[in-house]
C-alpha cells in the first residue's frame, strides 16, 4: 500500500482490529520524526542567534534585545519539553504501545493523534484527569 496521507488518516473508518496498523504507525513515526527534526533545528538556530549577540550602548535597545532573547528561550524551553514527549512517543511506537490510552488501554483515535501526536490519553481519560486536577486544586 502507498504511504498514508493526513487525509487518509482523517477518513479512516476501518475495523478496530486494524487500528494502528503498520501503515498508520509508519505515518505517525514520520510525523513525529519530522516534528523532532524541526525542534532540534529551532534549538540550533537559537543557539547560533544568541551567540551572535550584538552589544548596543542604548539602554532601550539593549532592554528590547534582552526581552526578545528571554522570549526565545522560553519558547525553546517549551519546545524542549515537547521534544521529550515526542521521543517518548517514538519509544511507544517501537514498543507497540503508541496510540493507546495509558489509563484504559483503549484506542486514543487517529484524529486526536493527528491533532496531538504526543497524546497518551483518550479524550475521556484526559477530561477525567483534568476534572480531578481541578477538583483537588480548589
Amino acid at each position: 500500500m502507498a504511504k498514508l496521507t493526513e487525509n487518509d488518516i482523517l477518513k479512516w473508518n476501518g475495523p478496530e482490529e486494524e487500528y494502528m496498523n503498520e501503515d498508520q504507525q509508519a505515518f505517525f513515526r514520520e510525523l513525529l520524526l519530522r516534528l523532532q527534526d524541526e525542534l532540534i533545528q529551532n534549538a540550533s538556530d537559537t543557539a547560533g542567534h544568541l551567540q551572535e549577540q550584538e552589544s548596543t550602548p542604548d539602554p532601550a535597545d539593549r532592554a528590547t534585545l534582552e526581552e526578545e532573547h528571554a522570549l526565545e528561550l522560553r519558547t525553546r524551553d517549551r519546545e524542549r519539553k515537547l521534544l521529550s514527549k515526542i521521543q517518548a512517543s517514538l519509544r511507544q511506537l517501537d514498543q507497540g504501545e503508541y496510540g493507546f490510552c495509558q489509563d484504559t488501554g483503549e484506542p486514543i483515535g487517529l484524529k486526536r493523534l493527528l491533532a496531538r501526536p504526543t497524546a497518551t490519553l483518550s479524550v475521556e481519560a484526559q477530561d477525567r484527569s483534568e476534572r480531578l486536577k481541578k477538583q483537588f486544586a480548589d
